[in-house]
């Protein structure tokens, strides 16, 4: 897989499950959280922009998953069975979970308070962010999600692309090193050349 893929989780009780008449039950809660610094690994801090997922959602045809197994589907927003949207608070998600096994023991183990959290899945790719580095941990801030390709519930809020964020840093701060190096070597020009015509 050629583009990088981040997951980043919302640790803590971000969601509940309600009955839905007849039809079932529904997950509602949040997949991400606005303006919260999350610490990503120790390498950096990380926080969401109000506007991360403005056109993104109706672009993407996102799943709900459990763990982010796509073996274990709880929903497509394609299929109308999970609901995305924003509001002040973050990423609001609404899942009308299946009638299936996995779906039932993901209910217990909610009700039993073993699962609690809600991570995304998406990538930076076409995205736009900004890097602070004045303090003594960096801060990049999702100004735009390049795409979003799953929500899920998930045991634990583990980084296992970790690396894509730290990949992330390094890039931007080749970058400005490029950039840094540009600029040196175009005023040397400059001041060779005023010499020069002096």
């Amino acid at each position: 897989m050629s583009e990088k893929r981040d997951i980043r989780p919302l640790g803590g009780q971000q969601f509940e499950v309600r009955a839905k008449g007849d039809a079932g039950k529904t997950i509602v809660g949040y997949a991400a959280v606005f303006n919260e610094e999350t610490d990503i690994g120790g390498y950096f801090k990380e926080r969401i922009d109000p506007e991360a997922f403005d056109g993104v959602l109706e672009r993407s045809d996102v799943h709900a998953l459990y763990n982010h197994d796509y073996g274990k589907v709880l929903g497509r927003s394609s299929s109308g069975t999970l609901r995305l949207e924003t509001d002040e608070k973050g990423l609001r998600v609404e899942i009308d979970l299946p009638d299936t096994n996995d779906a039932r023991d993901l209910i217990v183990q909610i009700e039993r308070g073993d699962i609690d959290q809600m991570s995304f899945m998406f990538s930076m790719d076409g995205g736009v962010q900004e890097w602070d580095e004045s303090g003594e941990v960096p801060v990049r801030t999702i100004k735009q999600v390049g795409e979003l390709y799953d929500v899920s519930v998930c045991p634990r809020g583990a980084y296992p692309t970790t690396e894509c964020g730290l990949r992330s840093l390094e890039s931007h701060r080749d970058h400005q090193t490029r950039q840094t190096n540009f600029h040196a070597a175009r005023k040397r020009r400059m001041k060779m050349n005023l010499s020069l015509r002096g």
